[in-house]
């Protein structure tokens, strides 16, 4: 395929002191068989050597305070500077698995006009535990979906699942949304895609595109990204209202886990499981209802301080 301004793809990437992760992360980027027209790096002010490892491997870099970056700002300025017409965005430490992963996820925006969102697999490391390895198989599952606004019914709150972390977007159904929410304390693709899918677009999962990206949490890690989803779904009410609640998600996930459980015969994982969807679950429901809470402790409970302002 011939690239034009029509087919330009721009790569953005938030960063902050990724110094461990991004030299594997350019290196599998580099082994693309697609590769984009442009890199572009908004650095939090890191204290490690991101901004050297970026600029070497050809990215632009803006730098912005650790106080101004915002999750849905942050995105939409790098959006706002960039040249291409698909806008793909990363996470520091999400590392492409295959030469043709980068082609997998941009070519159904290319190909069919209603697509303006596709995201792709998100595979467990190596260090996976069992739990954080499941999360990943039952939010990432094999077949490919393309879901739209009708799909609701079937799919629930799952009808906008989507992850920054590895997704692409053509920039002008993008805009036309107003890119993503400043302000909000995560969850800012999620938000984006809900008003994609009522302005008429669809979502593409697509299995075929994947990277390496998981994360082990310890209990206060699990409890305190619950809350935080739980603060989201408090703020951002029209989400729930319109696509369907959390729970019925929680539960299919939680017998997911359990089935996988029993069937791989890990018994002593059974206690850690229950305590582990215990805590979760007291960490959604504080974050309904933080409104209730003192900001002080709302800042203690959750996994993004910063947004708290204390």
């Amino acid at each position: 395929m011939s690239r034009t301004a029509e087919n330009s793809i721009s790569i953005l990437i938030p960063t902050l002191n990724g110094g461990a992760t991004l030299p594997e992360f350019f290196a599998a980027l580099c082994l693309q068989d697609t590769q984009a027209d442009e890199i572009l790096v908004a650095d939090s002010s890191s204290d490690d050597d991101t901004v050297a490892i970026c600029k070497k491997n050809g990215a632009e870099v803006f730098d912005i305070t650790r106080n101004e970056f915002d999750h849905g700002g942050t995105r939409t300025l790098l959006a706002s500077k960039a040249k291409g017409s698909i806008l793909v965005y990363f996470t520091q430490d999400a590392i492409l698995s295959s030469p043709d992963s980068l082609k997998k996820l941009v070519q159904p925006l290319f190909e069919r006009d209603n697509i303006c969102c596709a995201y792709g697999r998100q595979l467990p490391l190596t260090d996976a535990s069992l739990i954080a390895a499941h999360l990943r198989s039952f939010n990432y599952p094999e077949e490919s979906v393309t879901r739209s606004y009708a799909d609701r019914t079937k799919y629930g709150l799952k009808t906008v699942f989507v992850s920054n972390s590895f997704a692409a977007y053509k920039k002008e159904p993008l805009a036309a949304v107003g890119f993503f929410k400043n302000g909000l304390i995560f969850g800012e693709d999620t938000c984006t895609l809900g008003r994609l899918l009522m302005a008429g677009h669809e979502v593409y999962y697509a299995s075929e595109a994947a990277v390496y990206h998981s994360h082990n949490y310890n209990y206060g890690q699990e409890f305190r990204r619950s809350f935080d989803i739980g603060v989201l779904h408090s703020g951002e009410k029209w989400l729930l209202d319109t696509y369907g609640h959390a729970e019925g998600v929680g539960r299919a996930y939680v017998r997911s886990a359990l089935d996988k459980i029993i069937l791989q015969k890990r018994y002593p994982l059974m206690c850690d499981w229950i305590m582990r969807n215990a805590v979760k679950y007291t960490g959604y429901k504080l974050g309904r209802i933080y409104k209730r809470l003192p900001r002080k402790l709302c800042s203690a409970l959750s996994l993004n301080r910063r947004w708290w302002g204390c």
